[in-house]
C-alpha cells in the first residue's frame, strides 16, 4: 500500500502541475473569435479581446482575456476593461464545450449616457440564464455622476427567479454599499424592485415597481445619525418617510415626513439628472435652527467635501433665530453650486414685526445681498438686535423702511446704496464694518433732517464712555440739511471725524445757526489721561441771535439781546486734559472780546482773564437795559477786565464761576468788586461785594404805564454787599456814601440795612420787591434825618422850597408799572421840617395884610398873600395815611417866624396827580381862620381863598 501511495502521489503532483501550468503554455489564439462570440451572446452586445488570452483549470476552469472592449449599442453604453474573466462549466469543458457560468470585468471603465435614449424593457432577455456577473475595481460614469472603486455582483438563478445585485462604490468622498433585487416582470411588464443603500451610517431603502416603459414608483425610508454627511445641513440624526418616483431624468421624493434632531418637519427632494444633475430640497418646519443651517452652508463651501451636484433648498419655518436674533415666518430659497451660493425670495419678521426681505449670491468668499425692511415699531426691532436704547425717548424710532446692499466677507460687512426713511426723515449713505484685532467702522450718512432730541441719552459716566470709545476705530461722515437739538435749530450740518487707536480727530464739524456759520475742528487722545493736542472753534455771522439756545438756562433773557448783532469769534487751544490752554478773541457788534485761560477738564475747573471793550456803553447795553440807558447811564465807553475762575464738578453746591478781580467802566459807571456765580441750584446765584465810585440808576417815570419788567428778577438769586461813593438815581437827589446788602431769592429782591448820606443828612431804610408775584409787590421802610433842602423839592406850584427834613415812611404797593404802583400805594408817612420855606403862599404877608386899617386894602393884601410867594417857617409837621393811591393828610401843623401858625388838611390823589387841600391860618389871634383851598392838578391847582368869615368878623368890629 505504501509503495502504491509512493507511486501515485508523485503522479498526482505531476498531473496537478501539468493542469496548472499546461493550459497557460497553450496557444489560445484560435479560440479568440469563439470566446468573443460567447461573451457577446451572454452580454447581448459585441465584445472584442485585444490582449492575451489564458486558460486556468485549477482551482476552477476559467478563461481570462486582457484589453477588453464591449461595443456600444443603440443605447450609447460604452465599456472597456483591463481584463474579462469567464468561469467555465467543467463538465462542458471536458466534453469540448465552452459554457460560462460567471463573467467578471476587472478595471472596467463604464460610461452610461444620461438620460438614456430609451429605457430597456424589464422582461428578461433571452441570454439571461443561470449566471453570475461581477465588476471588480471599476469606474462608473452616469451623465455627470462618477462612481469610483465599484465592486458589484449580479446574480440570477434563472428565468423565473429575481435578479440580485449588490456591491460597493465610492462617490463624493463617501463609501457606498448597495443591494437591489429586481423581480421578473409579468406579462404587463411591471417588475418589483427593492433597493437599499448605506452611506456614512445612513441607510436608504426604496420599495416599489418598475413600469414597462421606464420609471419607478414606490416608498422611501431613510435614516441616519448625521444629516450633514449627505447635505449642506446641520449635524444631527434624521429620519424620512415618503413617496419615491424615478424616471430617466428625474428622481423625486415627496410627501416626506421628517424628523430632524427631534423636530418634526415636512419636505420633498428632487434629483434632476437632465439636462444636468441638480438636487432640489424643500423643508417646512415649525421651528428651525437657522444658525446651524448657516454654519452648514459655510462648511459645505469651505471644505472639499462638496456635493458633486448643484443643490437648491427651499426653507420655511414659523420660528427660528440667527445670531441670537429671533425670527418669525422665515421663507426663502437658496441654491448651492460648487462654491457659489445664491439666495432668493428670502423673507422674515424681525422683532417688532419688522418685515425683512433679501436676495443675493456669493462671488468667491464674498456674499452680496440686496435687503429691504419696513416696520411700524423700529424701536422694538433695534432693541431685539441688541442696540442699547436706555435713556432715549420712547416716542422716537417708531416707523422705519428702506433698502440697502450689503457685501459680507470673512471679516467684513460693506453696506452701500442705503436709502431709508426713519420717523419721516429721509437718509442715504454707505458704511463698512471690519472685524480684526480692533473693530473698525466706516460710515457715511446724509439726512434731510436730524432731530437729536430724545435720541441722545444723558452721559453720566464720562470715564466709562471714553473707555468704550477707545475700544474701536471709526471713520464717520455725517451730513444733515436740518438739525434740531433741544432749542437749537441748525441748517447744513456736517460732521467729519475719525477715531483710531484711541485718538479722536475731528476734521470738521460745521453748521449754520440762523445767520451764523459755526466750524469746529481738533483732536483728542482718549484714555485714562485725556489729551487735546489742538482745538479750534470759529463763529461768524451777521446776527448771533440764533446762539441764544446755547446759553445756560436762565442766561437767555439777560444776554439774548446782546447777541442780536454781528458776531465773529475764534477759540483755539490745546494741551493735556488737566491743563488745557484756551484762548478766545472775537467781536460782537462793536464789542471786542479777548479771553485766555486754562481748563482742567478732569476736575472741570479752570481760570483765566476776560477783557471786554466797546466805544459806546449805552448803545451796547440798550437792548439789555432799554433805550433810555443813555439818559441815566451817561455817554462813555465800556471796559470790563476780570480775572475768572470756575468749578463745574463735585457737589451741586460747589459748581460756580468766580470773578476774583472785576473792573467795570460803563458810561459814568465806575465799579470794581469780587463776584461768584453759583450754578448748583435751581437758578444761578450771584454773591460777592461791589464797590462803585459812581453808580447811576434808572429812574422810571412816576406815573409811567410801561411795564417795569420785574419778572426778570426770577432769573437768578443773589446776595451782594454794595458800597457806592455816589448813587445817582435819574431824576432824584443823589445819595452819598451808600452801603447796603442786596438779596435776591425766588424773584424777591430785598435791600437790607441800606444807609446813605442825603443832602447833609442820613437816609436809612429797606426795600422789598416781589418781582414774580402776580402782580409784583413793593414794600418800603425809610427814615430821614437832618436832610437839607435848598431848592424846591418837586418843582410844583405848591412845594417845599427849603429846610431841614426828617421823617419816616412805611409804604407798600402792587402793580406792573409805576402808574399801577401809584394807584395801589398804601401805608403811612410822617414828616418834620425845620427852618424851611413853604412855596405857594406868603403867611407873613397874610398876617401883615390882615393888620391894615383899610378893609379894602387889607382884603387885597390878603388875597395877594394867598396867591403865591413863600412862607418861612420854624417847624412843619405832617402825618399822612395812604390807601388806594390816595394820601390823606391826617394832621399838618406849621409854625411861622414871629409866632404865626397854620394847619394843612386834605387829600392828594397820587395816581391821577390831583389834590384837594385846605390851608388855614389865624392872622389875628381872636379872629376866624383865613383859608386857602387848593384843588385840581398838582401842576396847576385852582386856588380858592376863604376870607369871608374873617372879613365879616372885622366888619363887625
Amino acid at each position: 500500500m505504501r509503495r502504491l501511495a509512493a507511486i501515485l502521489l508523485p503522479l498526482l503532483g505531476l498531473l496537478a502541475a501539468a493542469l496548472w501550468v499546461g493550459p497557460r503554455l497553450l496557444d489560445w489564439e484560435p479560440y479568440r473569435a469563439r470566446l468573443a462570440d460567447i461573451a457577446s451572446t451572454r452580454l447581448g452586445r459585441p465584445v472584442t479581446f485585444d490582449g492575451r488570452i489564458t486558460l486556468t483549470l485549477l482551482p476552477q476552469p476559467r478563461v481570462e482575456a486582457a484589453a477588453v472592449a464591449i461595443g456600444a449599442d443603440e443605447d450609447g453604453i460604452a465599456i472597456t476593461a483591463r481584463a474579462m474573466r469567464l468561469r467555465l462549466d467543467l463538465g462542458a469543458l471536458l466534453a469540448g464545450r465552452l459554457e460560462p457560468r460567471e463573467i467578471a470585468l476587472v478595471g472596467g471603465e463604464i460610461a452610461l449616457p444620461w438620460p438614456p435614449a430609451a429605457l430597456p424593457s424589464f422582461r428578461p432577455p433571452p441570454w439571461l440564464t443561470t449566471l453570475e456577473a461581477r465588476l471588480e475595481d471599476c469606474r462608473l460614469t452616469i451623465g455627470g455622476l462618477r462612481f469610483e472603486a465599484l465592486n458589484a455582483r449580479l446574480t440570477t438563478g434563472g428565468a423565473a427567479e429575481a435578479l440580485v445585485a449588490e456591491g460597493s462604490a465610492a462617490w463624493g468622498g463617501y463609501a457606498i454599499r448597495f443591494s437591489s433585487q429586481l423581480g421578473r416582470a409579468g406579462f404587463d411588464g411591471v417588475a418589483p424592485l427593492d433597493l437599499s443603500l448605506a452611506l456614512a451610517g445612513t441607510t436608504v431603502s426604496a420599495r416599489g415597481v418598475l413600469a414597462p416603459g421606464g420609471g419607478f414608483e414606490g416608498r422611501l425610508e431613510a435614516a441616519g445619525p448625521d444629516l450633514a454627511t449627505l447635505l449642506p445641513a446641520p449635524a444631527g440624526a434624521f429620519r424620512a418617510v415618503g413617496r419615491l418616483t424615478a424616471t430617466a431624468d428625474l428622481i423625486a421624493a415627496d410627501e416626506l415626513a421628517l424628523d430632524l434632531g427631534g423636530q418634526p418637519a415636512r419636505g420633498a427632494a428632487t434629483l434632476r439628472l437632465a439636462p444636468s444633475p441638480r438636487l432640489d430640497l424643500a423643508l417646512v418646519a415649525g421651528r428651525l435652527d437657522l444658525d446651524a443651517w448657516v454654519a452648514a452652508l459655510r462648511q459645505s463651501r469651505a471644505t472639499a467635501r462638496l456635493l458633486p451636484v448643484p443643490v437648491g433648498i427651499d426653507l420655511s419655518a414659523e420660528a427660528t433665530g440667527l445670531a441670537g436674533i429671533p425670527l418669525r415666518r422665515l421663507r426663502g430659497a437658496l441654491f448651492l453650486e460648487g462654491e457659489r451660493l445664491t439666495l432668493s425670495d428670502v423673507s422674515a419678521l424681525l422683532p417688532g414685526d419688522m418685515e425683512l426681505e433679501l436676495a443675493g449670491a456669493t462671488a468667491g468668499p464674498r456674499l452680496e445681498l440686496a435687503v429691504r425692511f419696513a416696520g411700524q415699531t423700529l424701536r422694538e426691532t433695534l432693541a431685539g438686535l441688541g442696540l442699547p436704547l436706555a435713556g432715549t425717548d420712547p416716542a422716537r424710532l417708531r416707523v422705519g423702511e428702506g433698502r440697502f446692499k450689503v457685501a459680507l466677507e470673512e471679516n467684513q460687512a460693506a453696506i452701500s446704496d442705503l436709502a431709508a426713511t426713519i420717523d419721516g426723515a429721509r437718509l442715504s449713505g454707505a458704511g463698512v464694518v471690519r472685524r480684526g484685532p480692533r473693530l473698525a467702522i466706516g460710515l457715511g450718512v446724509t439726512l434731510d433732517r436730524l432731530d437729536l432730541n430724545g435720541l441722545l441719552p444723558e452721559v453720566a459716566d464720562t470715564a466709562g464712555l471714553t473707555a468704550r470709545l477707545a475700544g474701536f476705530d471709526l471713520n464717520l461722515r455725517l451730513a444733515a440739511e436740518q438739525l434740531a437739538w433741544r432749542e437749537l435749530k441748525a441748517e447744513r450740518a456736517t460732521l467729519d471725524a475719525t477715531l483710531e487707536g484711541g485718538r479722536l480727530a475731528l476734521r470738521r464739524l460745521g453748521l449754520r445757526l440762523g445767520e451764523v456759520d459755526v466750524a469746529v475742528s481738533g483732536s483728542a487722545q482718549l484714555g485714562a489721561a485725556l489729551r487735546v493736542p489742538d482745538l479750534a472753534l470759529e463763529l461768524s455771522g451777521a446776527n448771533g441771535e440764533a446762539l441764544v439756545p446755547l446759553l445756560p438756562a436762565g442766561w437767555a433773557a439777560p444776554l439774548g439781546p446782546l447777541l442780536a448783532r454781528q458776531v465773529a469769534l475764534r477759540l483755539s487751544g490745546g494741551g493735556p486734559a488737566e491743563a488745557l490752554a484756551l484762548r478766545a478773541e472775537g467781536d460782537l457788534g462793536g464789542l471786542r472780546v479777548e479771553a485766555a485761560g486754562t481748563l482742567d477738564a478732569n476736575a472741570r475747573r479752570g481760570g483765566g482773564t476776560l477783557t471786554l471793550r466797546h466805544p459806546g456803553a449805552p448803545r451796547l447795553l440798550a437792548p439789555l437795559l432799554g433805550p433810555e440807558a443813555a439818559e441815566w447811564l451817561g455817554e462813555g465807553s465800556l471796559a470790563v477786565v476780570a480775572t475768572l475762575g470756575s468749578q463745574l464738578s463735585g457737589t451741586p453746591a460747589a459748581r460756580s464761576i468766580t470773578a476774583e478781580h472785576l473792573d467795570l467802566v460803563a458810561g459814568t459807571l465806575r465799579m470794581r468788586g469780587q463776584l461768584a456765580l453759583g450754578l448748583g441750584g435751581p437758578r444761578p446765584r450771584l454773591t460777592g461785594r461791589i464797590t462803585a465810585e459812581r453808580l447811576p440808576l434808572p429812574g422810571p417815570a412816576a406815573r409811567g404805564t410801561a411795564p417795569l419788567g420785574l419778572e426778570r428778577l426770577g432769573a437768578l438769586d443773589a446776595e451782594l454787599a454794595v458800597e457806592a461813593g455816589r448813587v445817582e438815581p435819574q431824576g432824584w437827589v443823589p445819595l452819598e456814601a451808600f452801603t447796603g446788602t442786596l438779596k435776591l431769592a425766588g424773584g424777591t429782591l430785598r435791600l437790607e440795612a441800606g444807609q446813605a448820606k442825603l443832602a447833609g443828612g442820613t437816609l436809612r431804610g429797606s426795600l422789598t420787591v416781589e418781582g414774580t408775584a402776580t402782580p409784583p409787590r413793593l414794600a418800603l421802610e425809610a427814615q430821614l434825618a437832618d436832610v437839607t433842602i435848598g431848592t424846591p423839592l418837586f418843582e410844583l406850584p405848591f412845594d417845599l422850597g427849603a429846610g431841614r427834613v426828617g421823617g419816616q415812611a412805611r409804604l407798600q404797593a402792587a402793580g406792573h408799572s409805576m402808574a399801577a404802583l401809584a394807584a395801589t400805594l398804601e401805608g403811612s408817612l410822617g414828616l418834620a421840617v425845620r427852618d424851611g420855606v413853604l412855596i405857594g403862599l406868603d403867611l407873613a404877608a397874610l398876617q401883615a395884610g390882615a393888620a391894615l386899617a383899610d378893609p379894602a386894602a387889607a382884603e387885597a393884601a390878603m388875597r395877594e398873600a394867598l396867591a403865591g410867594g413863600g412862607s418861612a417857617f420854624d417847624r412843619l409837621d405832617a402825618t399822612t395815611q395812604l390807601a388806594a393811591g390816595r394820601a390823606n393828610l391826617v394832621e399838618g401843623r406849621i409854625a411861622t417866624e414871629g409866632g404865626g401858625a397854620g394847619s394843612i388838611a386834605g387829600e392828594i390823589d397820587l395816581a391821577r396827580a390831583t389834590l384837594d387841600l385846605r390851608l388855614a391860618a389865624r392872622p389875628v389871634a381872636e379872629a376866624p381862620e383865613v383859608g386857602l383851598r387848593l384843588s385840581g392838578p398838582l401842576a396847576a391847582p385852582r386856588r380858592l381863598p376863604e376870607l369871608a368869615p374873617f372879613l365879616r368878623w372885622r366888619a363887625e368890629r
